[in-house]
């Protein structure tokens, strides 16, 4: 398979996606930002001088599902019906684990969202813990699953 965004020449374009049908897309995608232990008390507790870190990051995490169009070059804009961006602790290995899952009636698939949703919510708990702990690190941002479209189900991983 070539890639779809690269016409014959080998220069990039947007994939024209106008002859296609509008089914229900989703897509759920995953990532973790590992810390201190005393960072992620802080972050459960509520304790982070900059404010409620979930809070911020959860609106950021779905900001950014509906600007991805703006930041990654060759996404088509999407009329995106829902997102929804959670988290969960992992106290033994200092883990803050982000989910996020972004739904469509469209022509193309909302992976991309769901992936720059988990990204830029990663990115906000960074933001928001730097001064305690310098050591942080993000990782693991992967697609778990996808469904919609002439593909179907794809299921990378079990949530």
């Amino acid at each position: 398979m070539g890639l779809s965004h690269l016409d014959e020449r080998g220069a990039a374009r947007m994939v024209d996606v106008t002859d296609k049908q509008p089914t229900v897309r989703e897509a759920v995608a995953a990532g973790e930002v590992w810390m201190r232990p005393e960072t992620l008390a802080l972050v459960q507790s509520g304790g982070v001088p900059k404010g409620d870190v979930l809070a911020v990051a959860r609106v950021a995490g779905i900001q950014a599902a509906k600007q991805t169009p703006s930041l990654i070059p060759l996404c088509h804009p999407l009329p995106i019906t829902s997102v929804a961006v959670d988290f969960s602790f992992d106290e033994k290995r200092a883990v803050v684990g982000i989910t996020a899952r972004v739904r469509c009636t469209g022509v193309t698939g909302v992976e991309m969202e769901a992936l720059t949703a988990v990204s830029v919510a990663a990115l906000t708990i960074y933001d928001m813990c730097k001064a305690a702990d310098r050591g942080m690190h993000i990782q693991a941002v992967r697609l778990i699953r996808k469904s919609g479209g002439k593909s179907g189900e794809i299921v990378l991983e079990e949530e």
